[in-house]
């Protein structure tokens, strides 16, 4: 029936709706809205995975993950956006990057949408350009360590657990 934005803050808004439900039904409904985004799974010639760690304030704590950013503007395609994230955040560089998939990881509350792209022959020849506002390190590690630590609950990031575990059954 009618929207607006209820807050806005970097990184994302808070929409208030009024809507009519299909079975007709109308109420308010608030969510977070945010640009989509790229995660990337990158491995070196030696397949390695890199990773990064970084502060994460909702939760109070350094979490390990891959590397993921917003699709801005300007971004002219998901693989474009994909190769920029990835030198961004770590200062690799991939030969190629493929789309893995494609999720909507919270549609109760957001209208977040994830792609997975894989990334090979990543060589650290590009320039870390951190925004303002993140701390991130950078590491590799085996693919293997990083599914068992999201097995074993140490790898609590979801975009990070969800992308290891369709690469493990799909990619």
């Amino acid at each position: 029936l009618y929207g607006e934005t209820a807050y806005i803050c970097p990184g994302f808004d808070i929409q208030r709706e009024q809507v009519r439900l299909p079975d007709g039904t109308e109420t308010d409904f608030d969510y977070l809205s945010e640009s989509e985004s790229v995660v990337v799974l990158p491995f070196t010639p030696d397949d390695e995975l890199v990773v990064i760690e970084e502060w994460r304030q909702a939760v109070k704590r350094v979490t390990r993950g891959l590397p993921a950013g917003g699709v801005e503007g300007e971004d002219a395609d998901l693989e474009a956006t994909a190769h920029r994230e990835l030198e961004e955040e770590t200062g690799y560089e991939a030969e190629a990057v493929e789309h893995l998939t494609t999720v909507e990881p919270a549609n109760g509350f957001s209208d977040a949408v994830f792609h997975y792209f894989v990334a090979t022959d990543c060589e650290p020849t590009g320039e870390q350009a951190l925004d303002h506002d993140e701390s991130i390190s950078v590491e590799t590690t085996d693919f293997a360590d990083l599914l068992a630590a999201v097995e074993s609950g140490d790898c609590r990031d979801g975009r990070t657990a969800f992308g290891v575990c369709h690469y493990e059954l799909f990619g």
